[in-house]
């Protein structure tokens, strides 16, 4: 994924109301800008830290701008836009990068599906039969580790995720929890039991019900995105 047009660079003044971000631009610029990300960011930006961000054409938005990347305390960069880790993970699907995922014939998003009235992020179809994928967007990471951890804030709904897939993995269906790291300078990730235990266990019971957990790293630059590579997943057993 590269970004047209190309991003800009600005300062972080603060981020307040969950949905809002002021950022000074290089120059000099004074901007409130979307920040489209749900979760707490912990560990994901610092006041006065570089950020990235793409600027609107269209006259009719309220904000001219939408935070793409940030400047971790820790030196990293982190894509804090949720919403380009399914996009990145499609461009891998059909690129045939994620190897586990490979042979599908056919690739479905938002499909309903579950006990619980969800909807999967993507369903595969094989000639065997199909897979239900669920992405997840990571950027949690802690100084002195190159090991980044979800979620970064309690998630019931991630929670609930993990029962459905569980859930199709008893029945038999190939259910698969993929995380996107968003975050350079990782080479693994973990539950993070710390933020939200409910989640951790959740975690292990659906691995343990059949359910594939895998993780892969995205290259983060204000240039280009892309997923690269494999990552180890810690779940502590």
């Amino acid at each position: 994924m590269r970004f047209h047009p190309p991003l800009e660079e600005g300062r972080l003044i603060r981020r307040y109301k969950r949905f809002l971000t002021d950022i000074e631009t290089v120059t000099g610029e004074l901007l409130t800008i979307h920040c489209p990300n749900t979760g707490s960011m912990l560990n994901c930006m610092v006041e006065g830290g570089q950020v990235w961000f793409s600027r609107s054409s269209d006259p009719k938005r309220k904000l001219p701008g939408t935070w793409e990347i940030a400047e971790t305390p820790q030196g990293r960069l982190a894509c804090v836009n949720t919403a380009r880790a399914n996009q990145l993970v499609e461009e891998a699907l059909l690129a045939g990068v994620i190897t586990e995922l490979k042979g599908f014939t056919a690739l479905k998003r938002e499909v309903p599906y579950g006990q619980e009235k969800s909807r999967i992020d993507f369903r595969l179809d094989y000639p065997q039969g199909a897979a239900f994928v669920e992405v997840k967007s990571v950027t949690l990471g802690f100084d002195g580790t190159s090991v980044a951890a979800f979620p970064d804030a309690v998630t019931q709904r991630g929670a609930k995720h993990l029962r459905e897939l569980a859930h199709l993995a008893r029945e038999g269906v190939r259910a698969v929890q993929l995380y996107c790291v968003c975050l350079s300078g990782v080479d693994a990730v973990r539950p993070a039991v710390e933020i939200d235990a409910g989640y951790a266990a959740a975690l292990r019971e659906a691995k343990a019900a059949g359910v594939e957990v895998l993780a892969y790293g995205v290259r983060v630059t204000p240039q280009e995105m892309y997923v690269e590579h494999r990552l180890k997943v810690l779940l502590g057993d």
